[in-house]
């Protein structure tokens, strides 16, 4: 597939003899180009019916749905290509890229290393493996929620990275959380020159500089909360944060913090903060909070489960509050999509007394994003200007996918023809339309959280007008007004009407 020779692809061309097979293989590479990918993936199936042993039909099927996030399809498929072919490099290749897709990166590492023992001369293999290598050392551990989904926003150092062993939980209880130090600086930030500025002020220098701060008479705060749309590049700041003032990144999984049975919630999260005690200076990430922080007797706060939750939050609470009396060394973030489902207390002054928006990337960030996330892959002439414009609206996590999947194509054809090309402006162009954008369906979803509606009835024959306001109290319409901006203006039809305009001439132009 990115191999110079085309040994696998001959052994897979020689397995089947069925004229009808082919055809249908032939098709299906039609539909691919053509992004047509549910198509292809019903092509190469009939393929597959005419011939059972047709393995690249299975191949570039399991691309197919690699594309369309269909994993474990694609999981199937390339396996059944590694029982076709036992000494096959392409196969354990693409169970790599499956398992990257899935923020597997252990297992990623694993698949590309045999690729590549099956042939050392595998440079797209080795260009993933070592791309892999650099991320892993960025996060130190496979991220979660948002670590997975954002991408780099800029170049990274690709020095070891120190770290504790794996997170250990046994029985519903953690008994040891990884941290890991990371190698990234707010140099190696693409754009948000107001973001950094205002981390740089109440983050940095309050970890870096405590006695600076005294001496002026500012409090120290213990803790901020990111917040803004998925995929924006909150946990990336985070890594940031740490590289910039040496401290250790200690990422607390909600996942693994809440359990089903009582008591293991509040043990988790006390174990979190006397394993942050123990490896100080530290900055302990809680990404998504707002689901284990909601607001208490709010909506879905009743029954047992309401009242475990209520307990956590407790704990949370006491557990700040130590940390307020003993704040030196322990520096707490929050991260939400959400923020104005977090429980109040939690944002008190001395908790998450700061809240700092991390906006969508605009034109000039997805620009330098782009080139960053391509700066390895084989380029042919590429206009970034136009692609940023293409994807204006989209977050930094949909650029990073858009440029990893348009890499597949010329792979995939490479895996039919032998024949090795660049990647085109029409490879990019092609996976930004089929890929589309995450924010429009989030700003669409939230906004009837935080924007009122005004509804008109007909009442003994009269009209009466009502406002009905969204859950944002006063205060917490003032905190959180940029982020409140965005999602008005998102959701204005004529706006919205912009983008699409805008992004529909960037992508027809030639």
């Amino acid at each position: 597939m990115a191999t110079g020779d085309t040994q696998d692809q001959s052994q897979r061309d020689s397995s089947t003899g069925s004229k009808e097979a082919k055809d249908f293989y032939t098709d299906a590479g039609k539909a691919f180009e053509q992004n047509d990918f549910e198509k292809a993936i019903i092509l190469y199936t009939k393929a597959i019916n005419a011939d059972p042993n047709y393995s690249s039909a299975y191949f570039n099927r399991a691309l197919s749905y690699a594309i369309v996030n269909k994993y474990l399809e694609a999981t199937r498929d390339a396996e059944k290509v590694l029982d076709l072919e036992p000494n096959s490099h392409d196969a354990p290749y693409v169970m790599g890229i499956i398992s990257e897709y899935q923020h597997d990166y252990k297992g990623a590492k694993e698949w590309y290393e045999k690729a590549l023992s099956r042939n050392p001369n595998y440079e797209q293999a080795k260009a993933r493996l070592e791309q892999l290598k650099s991320k892993l050392a960025q996060e130190g551990t496979s991220p979660a929620s948002e670590a997975s989904a954002a991408p780099a926003m800029g170049p990274v150092s690709t020095k070891p990275v120190a770290e504790s062993k794996d997170t250990v939980v046994e029985e519903g209880q953690i008994k040891k959380v990884k941290w890991h130090v990371s190698n990234i600086k707010f140099k190696d930030v693409v754009g948000m020159t107001k973001e950094k500025k205002l981390i740089y002020e109440n983050i940095i220098l309050a970890i870096r500089k405590p006695d600076l701060l005294k001496a002026y008479g500012k409090k120290l705060g213990l803790g901020v909360i990111f917040y803004g749309p998925p995929g924006c590049g909150k946990t990336y700041f985070v890594n940031a944060i740490g590289g910039e003032t040496g401290s250790k990144v200690m990422i607390a999984r909600i996942n693994e913090i809440v359990d089903m049975y009582a008591g293991n919630t509040e043990k988790n999260m006390h174990a979190i903060f006397e394993q942050a005690r123990k490896n100080t200076p530290v900055v302990v990430f809680f990404d998504e909070i707002d689901a284990l922080g909601q607001k208490r007797g709010g909506e879905g706060g009743g029954g047992e489960q309401g009242s475990y939750m209520r307990m956590a939050v407790n704990q949370f609470l006491q557990e700040m509050d130590g940390v307020e009396k003993n704040p030196e060394g322990i520096f707490v973030i929050g991260a939400t999509n959400q923020p104005w489902d977090i429980d109040p207390a939690l944002k008190r002054s001395k908790r998450f007394g700061e809240s700092i928006y991390i906006p969508p990337p605009d034109y000039k960030t997805r620009k330098q994003a782009l080139i960053y996330n391509t700066r390895k892959m084989p380029l042919g002439r590429i206009n970034f200007g136009r692609l940023a414009r293409a994807t204006m609206g989209f977050s930094q996590a949909d650029l990073e996918e858009i440029c990893d999947k348009a890499a597949l194509i010329p792979a995939a054809e490479e895996d039919r023809t032998g024949r090795r090309r660049k990647i085109t402006m029409r490879d990019f162009l092609k996976m930004i339309k089929a890929h589309g954008n995450t924010l429009d369906e989030w700003y669409s979803m939230v906004k009837k959280d935080i924007i009122s509606k005004t509804e008109t009835q007909i009442v003994d024959g009269k009209k009466q007008t009502t406002v009905k306001e969204g859950k944002l109290s006063p205060e917490e319409k003032s905190r959180y007004k940029a982020m409140i901006k965005d999602v008005k203006r998102n959701s204005n039809s004529f706006y919205r009407f912009v983008k699409r305009f805008v992004r529909s001439f960037s992508l027809r132009i030639t």
